[in-house]
Formats: C-alpha cells, structure tokens, sequence
C-alpha cells in the first residue's frame, strides 16, 4: 500500500482503539457507578447513536465542502475535548449523557472523511484502501476493548483518561501528517457540475446508493444481534461470559490474519463488487441458519466463524462502490450515507430483536434474519439499472 494508506490505517486505528476504550463499559458505569437503571442507559447510547448519525452525515458534507483534513481536526477536537472533559466531570450524569454525545459527533466527523480520503488518495487501488481501513477499525476494537477493561479493572478513572490521551495521540498524527494527503478539488467550472444532464446523472447515482444501502442496513440489523439478543441467548443456554468474549476475540483474529485467503479468493473467483456481497450475503444466510440450530458453544463458534468470512467480503465491499458512484464534488456525502446508515442499523438491530424474540422467540428470529437477507441480494441487483451516463461504467464495480 502506498504510504498515505498506511498513515490513514494507523490514524483509524488510534482514533477506533480511543473508542473502544469506553464503549464496552459504557452500560455498566452508568448502571453500576451511576445508579441508572438499564433502559435509562440504553437511552443514553441511542443518543450517542443518533449523534453519530448526525455526524456521519454533516462530517462527509464538510469533507466536500471544506475538505477532509479540516473536518477530522475539527472531530478530534471535539472527541478530545470530550474525553478529557469525562475524565474531569464522570461522576455526574447529566454531564456523562452531555459528553457521550459529544464523543458520539465528533467520531461521525471523521470516519466518513478517513474512508473518502482512503479513496481519494489511492484511487487506482479499489477494494484495497477501503478493505484496510475495515482491517484498521476492527484492530482498533479488539485492541481498545481489551485494553479498557484492564484499565477499568484498576479504576474507571483510567478508562476515561486514557480515551483523552489516546485521541490526543491521533490529533498529534492528523495534525503532521493528514494535511499532505488533502484531496485535491475538482477545479472545473460550476456551470460544468451544475449543468442539467450531470444534475440527473447525479440523482440516478444517489438513488443507486440508497438503493445498495437499503440492503446494508438490513445486514446491520442482522449483525447488530450478536451483541444484543444473541449474547442474551447464550447466557440462558449456560454458556460462560468468557467462552462468549471469545467469540469475538475469533471474529478479530480471523477478520486481521484471513485476508490472504480472502484476496486469493477474490482474485481467483469472486471478481466483482456485486459478486463480493453476494457471496457475503449468502454466507451470513448459512450463518444464521447454523445458529437457528445451535444450542452449545462449538455451535455458536462455527455460526461466527462462518460470519466473520462473509462480514470480510460485504463490509468493505459497500464504502468502495460509494467511493465509486460518488461524483467528485461528493466523495464525503457518499461515504456519510454510508457510515449513518450502518450506525441506523446498530440503533434498530436491537429493539427490532428484542421485538421478535420477546413476541415469537429467538429461532423465529434466526429464520426471520435468514429470510431477510434476500433483500440485499435484491438491491444489489437492481440498484445501478438505471445508471446510463458515460462519465460511470458497470465495469467500476470490479474490483481492482
């Protein structure tokens, strides 16, 4: 990869271990430290959700706007701030919500930013930018969960200090390094970009992303319950927290040290974009029907095992074709509808599997999600029909 790559990599994993450092202990500080009933809680990361949202989507327009290096300093200012405020003021709760929504707005910023910068300076590099950013996110929550509950082990003090300094350190490398890999703008006229036929080309492209995303939104749903109603699920089957923790020490292992195999397959037989998530796809299907049957732990291994291989070919796979519609003047726009629309489904993943376990069970849910995941082989399908002008091939979705 080239050197801007590697410095975007490692600048995600900084800003994404930050991140995990608080992000597992949020529920039990506030339960257990701060007294609030769980429901309270979970309404507190709703609002950091929709603060996310919120991000993503003012983030990618800043990005066009103003360009990228401005708009993560200003993230990370505000992410910092927070997290050193937090450290100062976690004893009270009014302050704690004020703060996690802080952080939730500032970390939407930038992410949408690093994947269109990702794109922007590697742009004869396709899938790869976007798949080592992905690599460089789940780095960053395997390395700041692990880190964090140590931390937490001694004082929670420590958990929030050690958030500040950990985005004191990315603020440090954006500020040296991310203002030479500044996208460079598109300096034609305005009259070219506003002109009527490239405003319909536009459209087309935008409906076609929200298309793609109508799909990956279901797939988030689906995933989003592996955290939520499915760890529920195991503890009522007897399984121990530490063998359910180690599910998720397998997803990060595998999703860091398959990528060989996963880019051999990909070079040997899955070529496309659309092949990629539909070869996703139909493994997250098998995955959800292995856990329709399991009942012990070696099931639930195999179920996530199978999982983490199809999340490897759909997740990166979903920001590259945004990166690839997008018209120039856009790159950042694309990129936040992309990253709101996986944070919408780790907001609605829950209450939608809480709803269906709660009225019809949790194997009712299972095969619920299997079905569901012909939705985004569908819009996979169907979403660039309608794309005709010349400026964008069908052949830019083949990865690289």
């Amino acid at each position: 990869m080239p050197r801007s790559i590697w410095i975007l990599v490692i600048g995600m994993a900084i800003n994404i271990t930050g991140a995990s450092f608080l992000w597992p202990l949020n529920t039990i500080y506030m339960h257990q430290e701060l007294g609030q009933p769980l429901s309270v809680a979970g309404i507190v990361l709703m609002f950091n959700g929709l603060a996310g949202i919120i991000g993503n989507l003012i983030g990618g327009k800043l990005f066009d706007r103003i360009g990228g290096y401005r708009t993560i300093i200003m993230g990370v200012s505000i992410t910092m701030g927070s997290a050193f405020t937090l450290a100062i003021l976690h004893e009270s709760f009014i302050a704690y919500i004020v703060l996690l929504i802080g952080l939730g707005f500032g970390s939407g910023l930038m992410v949408p930013c690093m994947y269109a910068m990702a794109g922007a300076v590697w742009p004869e590099g396709g899938r790869k930018p976007f798949n080592a950013m992905y690599v460089a996110q789940n780095v960053g929550v395997a390395v700041g969960a692990a880190i964090g509950g140590f931390l937490a082990s001694y004082r929670f003090d420590f958990v929030f200090l050690g958030n500040g300094l950990m985005y004191l350190s990315f603020f440090v490398l954006a500020f040296i390094f991310f203002r030479n890999l500044q996208d460079k703008k598109d300096t034609g006229s305005a009259t070219d970009v506003f002109e009527q036929g490239q405003l319909i080309a536009n459209k087309k492209r935008f409906h076609a992303l929200l298309v793609l995303c109508a799909g990956f939104l279901i797939c988030w749903i689906a995933y989003v319950q592996w955290q939520t109603t499915i760890s529920v699920h195991t503890q009522n089957l007897g399984i121990p927290l530490n063998q359910y923790s180690v599910l998720w020490t397998i997803n990060g292992a595998m999703i860091v040290f398959c990528q060989p195999i996963i880019r051999f397959f990909i070079k040997r037989w899955v070529h496309s974009l659309k092949a990629q998530i539909y070869v996703g796809v139909a493994i997250f299907t098998v995955a959800y029907i292995i856990l329709s049957q399991a009942s012990v732990f070696t099931a639930f291994l195999a179920a996530m095992i199978v999982l983490t291989i199809g999340e490897m070919f759909v997740w990166p796979a979903i920001p590259t074709i945004a990166h690839k519609l997008a018209p120039k003047e856009k790159a950042g726009f694309y990129q936040g509808i992309v990253n709101s629309v996986g944070t919408g489904g780790r907001l609605i993943g829950p209450l939608f599997g809480g709803v269906i376990v709660d009225l019809f069970g949790m194997s009712a849910l299972f095969y619920l999600l299997a079905a569901m995941f012909s939705i985004p082989i569908v819009t996979t399908l169907l979403f660039d029909r309608k794309i005709e002008d010349k400026s964008f091939s069908k052949r830019d979705l083949e990865s690289a």
